[in-house]
């Protein structure tokens, strides 16, 4: 295999007998990859490098790892790839070498209520296995002990045919037992709502009495109440009868006619139930999710305890102990709990499931238990959960591919999480992983930094080579691979503090701290240790704290930079008043759509089996809008030239001139100082980086009126070089007058720091503790938790 030296930007052609050795990609154009070429190193480590946007994911996943399994589905028959997801062929020349790729990226897990740590593995399966074998007394098979297994019970009949005999009805009887608690339904919790929040009962229906989402006056919602013939439309609503109250929030759907068409009524509380509280919270409207909050309240289940399981599931136990005390566990005490257990006849059993409890221990997550709720997991931990089922794996040869496995962890954990990857690859893998963190880029074989910069000004290999290659090239990340940020001279004086007494969400062991105000306070320990429990789950929230979490951004292919931060909003009214015309002329999703793509700009053509095809629509263009939409101009620009603009060239348009829209302005100021000055306007959603989100998301915050910000990791997804812009833009906070919290693991943020709570010592039952409150200084002159000694090594003390 041919390895270009350290001092070349790039490596030379392999010869052809090496090419098994290596895969391929020869113009690759996926998003904004400018016909890229590259050669990798096949059964080597190989990291990818570049600032956030630059092309990295889309050069490992929209091509090499979508190509794969593309490839892969193929050999299946066409009934089969009826039921698969049909990825499209990438836009590249020449893709080969390639083998079976195993994707391990950081989307989070589904938030469905009823999944778990322990059923999004194979942990619960095989407990349940346990249990229903050896529980004691023993109750049935595995979904006994299931809480998404109802018990059913039913009879009836069926006909036999018995040929020239007569046929006759035989009756039959069926009944399963399922571990679900009948109360909650196996959710562990039951929701309670407050009627106060849904309607004013001083006025009749007739009085416009709703204050839920949706439910206006003349909407059809409110007209089938009103007109359902149930109820007095002048009584006030405190002045129904028993019956009435019953109808009004309770009753079953029922068949009514209104104005001669037949239509169903439902009581208030279950219509809610199914229109609001069935959605998964973060794909609401804001305003919708904050009646949410205000209407309802989630309470343990009384029944169970919150197990999710029947008294019968509970009943049964191996020694002390039953499923629900098993699930609840840490992973570390049940893989020890599991290790006492010998029993021959579930010897392979217990095997694989010691296997696969070490395994969450090995890969850091031994403070999780398994009844944990999957969708309150992080993304590095979601992705770790990933890594689970490949690490005692037989395949070798296979193509592994990482999106920034060390996000959410501590500097400890890191080495870890390195000698996972580096055992991959020993096992005769190829693993290539997309990461900014100097420690994991540190052990590569191999280093493809993209760049040089972002969205249009990157998509190009800027080098391919060593690590010792890259730090002596002039590329952004060789020359910031070993940035190592000071402790600050002088520190900010606190002028007031958030107190947190008594803590005790999750595993905080009552915890009393004073969280400063006025000065830049960062929140470390190793991933586990409580920091999210103390801040998210015990933090006083006044009015004006401001949460920035690590909950993903949603949004179609129809939502841009521009509709996600309210941009698009006086941009519209800004050509609309030029032009004398309404706003939503300037809408692609409303009355400015071009009518043949719908505003899509594409149009998609059904394939069945195979994918979808996308042509650019040829009746606008792809410019989304209809023809007469596009002769209204301001400032010389129509609004399809608007949105392909960047957020930098659009600061300047509507910064001054007859452009000039001081409402525009300003929000494309917070997207520039967050460092996004190279998106354009109208770019999908769905093309950007998972450091770009997480800016976007930052920037829109920015504009709430919030006097305390905490965030959580915002360095997760930055490249070296936008952390030091990320640590100017938290000082600008702060000089304002903010006070700006921050969960964080990156030592270049720990040094910056005016103040630092570090919480520990340990994860799970080890955590819990506040070790150490103080300024960066002192902690690194201490040295008396892990935080210390890692942030030590790395200032140079």
């Amino acid at each position: 295999m041919s390895m270009a030296p350290d001092t070349d930007q790039r490596s030379p052609v392999p010869h052809a007998a090496d090419s098994h050795d290596l895969i391929r990609v020869h113009g690759a154009r996926e998003n904004n990859l400018k016909d890229v070429s590259i050669e990798i190193p096949k059964r080597r480590l190989t990291v990818f490098t570049g600032v956030s946007g630059s092309g990295k994911s889309s050069l490992v996943f929209t091509t090499i790892a979508a190509e794969s399994q593309r490839l892969i589905n193929e050999t299946y028959s066409t009934f089969v790839q009826g039921f698969m997801p049909t990825p499209a062929r990438p836009e590249v020349d020449v893709l080969d070498g390639l083998t079976s790729a195993i994707i391990v990226d950081q989307q989070r897990m589904g938030s469905d209520p009823r999944s778990t740590v322990g059923t999004a593995t194979d942990a619960n399966a095989m407990l349940r296995i346990l249990f229903s074998r050896l529980g004691e007394p023993h109750i049935g098979p595995p979904g006994a002990y299931s809480f998404n297994v109802a018990s059913v019970s039913a009879s009836g009949g069926f006909t036999v045919d018995r040929g020239a005999e007569k046929s006759r009805t035989e009756k039959v009887s069926f009944s399963r037992t399922g571990g679900m608690c009948t109360h909650c339904e196996g959710r562990g919790s039951v929701s309670d709502i407050d009627l106060t929040q849904l309607y004013d009962d001083s006025k009749s229906l007739a009085e416009d009495p709703f204050t839920i989402p949706t439910y206006t006056g003349g909407g059809w919602v409110v007209r089938v109440i009103t007109e359902s013939g149930f109820f007095d439309k002048d009584k006030p609503i405190r002045e129904y009868t028993k019956k009435e109250r019953h109808d009004f929030l309770y009753r079953e759907s029922t068949k009514v006619k209104i104005n001669g068409v037949n239509l169903t009524y439902e009581g208030l509380i279950p219509k809610i139930q199914k229109s609001f509280l069935a959605k998964d919270r973060e794909s609401m409207q804001p305003h919708i999710r904050a009646f949410v909050d205000r209407a309802v309240t989630f309470a343990e289940c009384s029944e169970c305890g919150g197990s999710r399981l029947s008294e019968l599931a509970r009943s049964s136990r191996i020694g002390k102990v039953n499923i629900a005390d098993a699930c609840a566990m840490e992973i570390r005490d049940l893989a020890e709990w599991a290790r006492r257990l010998d029993e021959p006849s579930v010897a392979p059993l217990l095997a694989k499931l010691r296997h696969t409890l070490d395994s969450f221990v090995e890969i850091g997550l031994g403070y999780l238990s398994l009844d944990r709720a999957s969708g309150t997991l992080s993304g590095g931990e979601a992705q770790r959960i990933k890594m689970i089922r490949h690490l005692g794996s037989s395949l070798t040869d296979v193509t592994y591919v990482f999106d920034e496995p060390t996000i959410g962890l501590h500097p400890h954990d890191i080495q870890r999480m390195n000698d996972l990857l580096l055992r991959l690859r020993d096992k005769g893998n190829t693993v290539l992983v997309v990461e900014h963190k100097p420690e994991t880029i540190a052990i590569a074989d191999h280093v493809v930094d993209l760049g040089p910069g972002a969205g249009t000004a990157g998509g190009t290999v800027c080098f391919e080579g060593t690590v010792e290659g890259l730090r002596a090239s002039e590329t952004v990340t060789g020359r910031h691979l070993d940035d190592r940020a000071g402790l600050k001279e002088t520190v900010r004086k606190a002028n007031g503090a958030l107190e947190i007494r008594g803590a005790t969400a999750n595993n905080l062991r009552d915890v009393d701290v004073d969280v400063p105000l006025g000065v830049l306070c960062v929140v470390t320990g190793v991933a586990g240790s409580g920091k999210s429990s103390l801040l998210h789950g015990s933090l006083p929230a006044p009015e004006g704290v401001v949460s920035v979490d690590q909950t993903p951004i949603r949004g179609s292919r129809r939502s841009n930079p521009a509709t996600y931060t309210g941009l698009l909003d006086p941009i519209r009214k800004a050509f609309a008043k030029v032009n004398g015309v309404k706003p939503a002329m300037f809408s692609a999703n409303s009355e400015g759509a071009c009518p043949t793509c719908n505003g899509a700009g594409v149009l998609y053509t059904d394939l069945a089996i195979m994918q979808s095809v996308a042509t650019t629509c040829e009746e606008c263009e792809g410019k989304r809008f209809e023809a007469s939409v596009l002769e209204y101009h301001l400032g010389g620009r129509d609004i399809s030239e608007v949105l392909a603009m960047s957020v930098a060239e659009a600061e300047e348009f509507f910064g001054s001139g007859e452009a000039r829209t001081p409402a525009a302005h300003k929000i494309l100021q917070r997207m520039s100082d967050v460092g996004l000055g190279y998106l354009t306007l109208g770019q999908p959603l769905t093309t950007l980086s998972g450091g770009e989100r997480q800016r976007l998301k930052l920037a829109v915050h920015m504009a709430d009126k919030g006097g305390v910000y905490v965030l959580d990791e915002p360095t997760t997804g930055l490249h070296l070089a936008d952390v030091e812009q990320l640590l100017g833009l938290l000082d600008r906070l702060v000089d304002s007058g903010k006070s700006v919290i921050v969960i964080e693991h990156h030592q270049a943020v720990m040094a910056h720091a005016d103040w630092i709570i570090d919480l520990g010592p340990g994860a799970g039952h080890d955590g819990g503790r506040i070790v150490f409150e103080g300024t960066p200084a002192d902690l690194v002159a201490e040295r008396s938790t892990l935080t210390g000694e890692h942030l030590a090594e790395y200032v140079g003390a």
